[in-house]
């Protein structure tokens, strides 16, 4: 798999609002990196996960 690759289709998901899909993604890639004992990869797709979970939350959730 190349991550830079589905990193960017992932973020696609994020920018046009489908969130659900680029989570789903997320994962998937970080359990292939796991799968393929990549610890970057691993790390790297968690940082994602989150910094899609801060824009759900920026976007969505309450002020304070």
């Amino acid at each position: 798999m190349d991550n830079n690759a589905e990193e960017q289709r992932i973020r696609e998901f994020a920018d046009i609002g489908n969130y659900h899909a680029a989570i789903n993604l997320s994962l998937s890639a970080m359990n292939e990196n796991r799968r393929n004992a990549y610890q970057p990869g691993v790390d790297h797709f968690i940082a994602l996960i989150k910094a899609i979970v801060e824009k759900i939350e920026s976007e969505f959730g309450s002020a304070g």
